[in-house]
């Protein structure tokens, strides 16, 4: 089992192409682009690998095809069998290998992978994604001033994303969380001379290290639940997974793990009230909002929640029904984030509300106890937003001359982007949960496992955030797409067009005309995902290939998986249908030219809280942050005058004393009085000789005798 022994390699490939690129990019023929592209090709082709010899391994496991080669099982997996809902799935073990990273005293700590169904499916999924968004960024970011930066910086991305995902560690985990916060910095702030884009990268930064306290301390209480049920401390996810369930610990420590870990979930993921941050972060070029809201960034909240999962439902008593805390951030998310998809004229913005709200979705299936459920919507979404967010910067690059603004450069660009428009209608139709496009059927699960579970406020509010969701990507696609063009107006290129260089020769005032194919063509993949990947899930057909493949085999809580029910699929698309003929009725048909919040006042408050983006902007920039940087700065300063500059002031008289004492004392009266008195000694001693070195020889004979008459004398003396 190759692919799967060695999956440390789909992380590596990237991570050494980083390197390469940031060293060597700008000595390649293609700036560096072509590294990151066959990097991100090596590692999709081992997680493919990987993704087969998995499901090899399961039906081995199973006794279904021990005596089938790898490549005979997978196409016997792929046969639209029935797995009967309910069926118990035989135990499958991980596989896990690792070795020791540090050693603190008796205490090992491991470094290592851990390679199971969730983590097959994440690892084709990132690479997938990535791989596409590398190639369409060879034609979007041409000319770009910092082509080969960029291209190293998306590299790393992946792999700091494909390092989480292999991770057999909470520790592990944890480095690889943070090195996908540094690079969507490095990436939201790609053109940091913009201070607009440089401000959206350091809020998303603080903004997610909020949160990142929480992951910080919940990493840390890990460690001691592994120890308090087995008596060895370890941040080993197995190990804990098993000890959350094992019912040796303390219920109130779990339930203290699983909140920190919750609030890390909660600005990672952009779930309410730390989800600011998340459309601010469109300042990043458009291929990086790609892949930061599809397959990187803020689903890695929703797959630390899918990996850790044991602790939350134990944590939060997920099992039991009602309200519990994940859940209720989850719904909240989904309603705050579709609601303010309603009131954005710039594309991208749209989409990122619209990402806001279904990742509340996610979360909120996790918390009424839709394991699956979830992950299939994490799995399906990556395909259909990557579509639509790629779609959105095709527009810009070839229609709405770099605009996103959907009001003032786009509008009637069907005829003219017929393949942009085509994929974008996809897109927005999964998106929107109709059936039978890949949408419908993990949206429907969520729904239909809420209500099975003792959770049936959520399964409203899912068919509410149903309804909101068609309503908005149809108005999008509205203003975007179908009335006049209203592209090429006198206010000139904004948004990324200013960061081309003149030699790059485009025609900012040109006609819209559809994209390149280095554009168009991973708009088509993305959609024949967005087509055809709900049908690994599709109940209604008895094909159920998601749960068998990839919900987890051990360590894992009794979950509820409801049948399918056409008569709530019906009443899910029928709700969508009306969300989508409500838009229809105000923009086609123009039943709404006299907007009805100019004619309620509480429908104008109502739109002003929401254009306000519920007053947290200013809650958290103005009043916390504004009500505590005067004091900070001043508090600051008087440390600087009194304390740093007191000391530093005081150090220096103090060596201005030691000077002066070292000169007059040491110096002058020690060190040269030294030596002048050995010359004034030595001068005296040179006088007193001279005075009998006369020159006469008597003067020699007589001092002579004299001499010998003494010593005579001394010696008859002593003796």
């Amino acid at each position: 089992m190759f692919f799967l022994d060695h999956a440390w390699l789909v992380p590596l490939i990237p991570a050494v192409s980083f390197v390469v690129i940031l060293l060597f990019g700008k000595k390649f023929p293609k700036h560096g682009s072509e590294v990151g592209i066959v990097a991100l090709g090596a590692s999709w082709v081992l997680s493919v690998g990987a993704l087969v010899q998995w499901i090899h391994h399961l039906d081995n496991a199973t006794g279904a095809s021990g005596a089938l080669g790898t490549v005979r099982a997978f196409a016997s997996s792929l046969r639209l069998a029935a797995t009967s809902t309910g069926e118990h799935l035989a135990p499958v073990q991980p596989i896990v290998h690792s070795t020791t990273w540090f050693q603190s005293g008796a205490v090992k700590f491991d470094v290592g992978i851990q390679i199971d169904g969730l983590a097959v499916m994440m690892m084709f999924v990132v690479t997938t994604i990535s791989l596409l968004v590398h190639i369409y960024s060879t034609e979007y970011m041409r000319g770009d001033r910092r082509y080969t930066y960029f291209f190293a910086a998306l590299s790393l991305f992946t792999a700091s994303m494909l390092l989480l995902v292999v991770a057999d560690n909470t520790l592990e985990m944890l480095v690889g969380w943070e090195l996908v916060g540094l690079c969507s910095f490095m990436l939201i702030g790609h053109w940091w001379e913009e201070k607009p884009n440089s401000d959206a990268a350091l809020k998303a930064f603080l903004t997610t290290r909020t949160g990142d306290i929480g992951l910080l301390t919940g990493v840390i209480m890990t460690f001691f639940i592994v120890e308090r049920a087995t008596g060895t401390p370890s941040f080993n996810i197995l190990a804990l997974n098993n000890a959350a369930l094992s019912g040796k610990v303390s219920h109130l420590l779990i339930v203290m793990c699983a909140t920190a870990l919750m609030f890390a979930i909660i600005g990672k993921s952009g779930q309410f009230p730390l989800h600011t941050w998340l459309p601010d972060a469109m300042a990043g070029p458009t291929p990086v909002s790609a892949l930061i809201h599809a397959a990187t960034m803020v689903v890695a909240g929703v797959y630390l929640g899918a990996r850790l999962y044991p602790v939350f439902f134990e944590g939060f008593s997920i099992g039991h029904g009602g309200v519990n805390f994940m859940a209720a951030i989850g719904g909240t998310t989904v309603i705050i984030g579709a609601a303010l998809a309603f009131v954005q004229d710039d594309i991208k913005r749209v989409l990122a509300y619209s990402t806001i709200s279904q990742l509340g979705y996610m979360v909120m299936g996790l918390g009424v106890g839709a394991w699956i459920a979830a992950i299939f919507h994490l799995f399906t979404h990556a395909f259909f937003k990557a579509d639509l967010f790629l779609g959105a910067g095709s527009v810009s690059h070839s229609g709405s001359h770099h605009s996103f603004d959907m009001k003032k450069d786009m509008g009637g660009l069907r005829t003219k982007m017929p393949q942009t428009f085509a994929t974008f209608v996809i897109g927005s139709v999964a998106l929107a949960g109709i059936f039978p496009l890949a949408g419908f059927w993990s949206k429907d699960e969520i729904l239909v496992t809420a209500g099975k579970s003792g959770y049936t406020f959520f399964m409203v509010v899912g068919l509410v955030g149903a309804f909101m969701t068609a309503c908005y990507m149809t108005r999008c696609v509205y203003l975007t797409f179908f009335g006049e063009y209203r592209g090429g107006h006198a206010h000139g290129p904004v948004d990324e067009a200013e960061h081309l260089p003149p030699e790059d020769g485009r025609d900012l005032a040109h006609e819209p005309h559809e994209s390149p194919p280095a554009i168009t063509v991973p708009l088509w993949i993305l959609s024949f995902f967005a087509i055809t990947a709900g049908f690994l899930n599709a109940e209604a057909f008895h094909i159920e290939k998601f749960k068998q493949w990839f919900e987890p085999r051990v360590v894992f809580p009794e979950l509820v998986h409801p049948a399918f029910s056409w008569g709530a699929a019906a009443i899910s698309v029928g709700i969508a249908l009306v969300g989508a003929y409500t838009a229809y009725a105000y923009y086609w048909q123009g039943r709404g030219l006299v907007s009805f919040s100019e004619r309620n006042s509480a429908a104008r408050a109502g739109k002003k809280f929401l254009v306000n983006k519920y007053y947290l902007d200013y809650l958290y920039t103005d009043v916390i942050v504004g009500s505590i940087k005067g004091p900070i700065a001043n508090a600051s300063y008087w440390v600087n005058q009194h304390v740093i500059d007191a000391v530093l002031n005081g150090v220096g008289r103090g060596s201005l004393s030691v000077a002066r004492f070292t000169y007059d004392v040491l110096d002058q009266r020690g060190v040269d009085g030294i030596v002048n008195g050995l010359a004034v000694g030595t001068g005296d001693a040179g006088g007193a000789a001279r005075a009998v070195e006369t020159g006469r020889l008597q003067w020699y004979a007589l001092m002579m005798f004299s001499g010998v008459a003494l010593f005579s004398v001394f010696l008859w003396i002593a003796h």
